[in-house]
């Protein structure tokens, strides 16, 4: 049997009759930036996170700097100013902090959820820290109680990283939703994939989304007037006709990831493996990545490759050691390294069959460290 970790063709087969359609649609129309396409995806996205602003980004590292740099244009941020993120995040939350001149502080996370400690962050405010940049990794959505009463009470911006978390919520209130603003990504291997870049942001603050759609389109809000030294971060049509397609079939695609997450977490039991936390509310995990835990991760790699069954890392090299951040190589981070040294990401996604999950299981459980190489 031979399970890749994950195949974008097989996805997106399911839709490919529409996808056709939508694509000669678009063609057809003569109209490919800023169309009817790209009204209808931002009206989607605002029904099905009840925010009331959505602006259609390029991809979801230009939503997330985006944001940063509407605060600054806003006089909201200055330079210098700190931006506390979870140092455990993919490379993407930092570099949109730091592309705007402000100053990461990486915040550890809990041990059990990946996500960003609440208690950590308070020890971690200074008079410089403005804002809180939070990760709903792997597709968990982060204790937005603690979070917001510590933001509230200290006047910081909340703003979300939610590229992994599309379809999940918290206490009932969809991620993208949480905070004073947030990212989507829309990369071909998320729970909601373009077929090339993509991304959005989702806010209620209509001074800060007309800025960020200003920004976006050369620093435009009318045709050869620009406001803002801008840039050109703009959905193209295409992808919107496509993720207009996808979105409306997001329940049920959450919904399997649920499943198919409950029932690892329920089948393996293998003593050289821990499995990530059900929440107690299932609705608050997304699962765009199922990551165990192990403190064979090599072996495990090897011997899962041998049985056909594909493997990823998230991520091998955290932010503060990746030479791109020179200046924070000398930060030690325990929990952070610690993850990032036995994480592992396992096959989970709407096209697993009972077959493959119950091989993928049983090669699991069957693991012994002791006697593969």
């Amino acid at each position: 049997m031979h399970i890749p970790f994950l195949s974008l063709r097989q996805i997106n087969q399911i839709y490919q009759p529409d996808i056709e359609k939508a694509l000669q649609r678009v063609i057809d129309s003569g109209w490919y930036l800023q169309g009817q396409e790209n009204k209808a995806f931002e009206h989607k996205l605002s029904t099905l996170t009840g925010c009331t602003h959505i602006i259609g980004t390029g991809n979801g590292l230009d939503a997330l700097r985006l944001i940063f740099r509407a605060y600054t244009e806003l006089n909201k941020l200055q330079p210098g100013d700190e931006v506390l993120v979870p140092a455990n995040t993919y490379i993407a939350s930092v570099l949109s902090i730091t592309e705007n001149r402000l100053k990461p502080i990486f915040i550890e996370p809990e041990i059990d959820t990946f996500n960003i400690n609440p208690q950590a962050i308070e020890g971690n405010i200074t008079h410089r820290t403005k804002a809180i940049l939070l990760v709903h990794l792997y597709g968990l959505a982060c204790n937005m109680d603690e979070i917001n009463f510590i933001a509230k009470k200290n006047k910081l911006f909340v703003i979300e990283d939610n590229a992994q978390a599309i379809g999940a919520s918290y206490k009932g209130a969809p991620t993208g939703s949480l905070g004073h603003a947030a990212a989507f990504s829309f990369y071909p291997g998320k729970n909601i994939g373009a077929l090339g870049d993509a991304g959005a942001v989702s806010t209620n603050d209509k001074q800060l989304a007309d800025t960020i759609r200003a920004i976006a389109n050369y620093g435009s809000e009318k045709k050869y007037v620009n406001k803002f030294k801008g840039l050109n971060s703009r959905m193209d049509e295409l992808q919107a006709a496509i993720l207009n397609i996808k979105l409306n079939d997001l329940e049920r695609l959450t919904l399997k990831r649920q499943q198919i997450a409950k029932y690892y977490s329920d089948k393996i039991n293998s003593r050289y493996i821990e499995c990530p936390i059900i929440p107690l509310d299932e609705k608050q995990h997304a699962w765009h990545l199922y990551v165990i835990k192990t403190p064979h991760r090599h072996k495990l790699i090897n011997y899962l490759d041998s049985k056909g069954i594909g493997t990823m890392i998230h991520y091998p090299t955290p932010p503060h050691q990746q030479e791109a951040y020179a200046e924070f190589n000398h930060l030690h981070l325990p929990i952070t390294e610690q993850i990032h040294q036995t994480a592992l990401s396992i096959p989970l996604h709407q096209c697993l069959s009972t077959v493959e999950i119950d091989f993928i299981v049983s090669t699991l459980n069957a693991f012994d460290p002791n006697t593969v190489e």
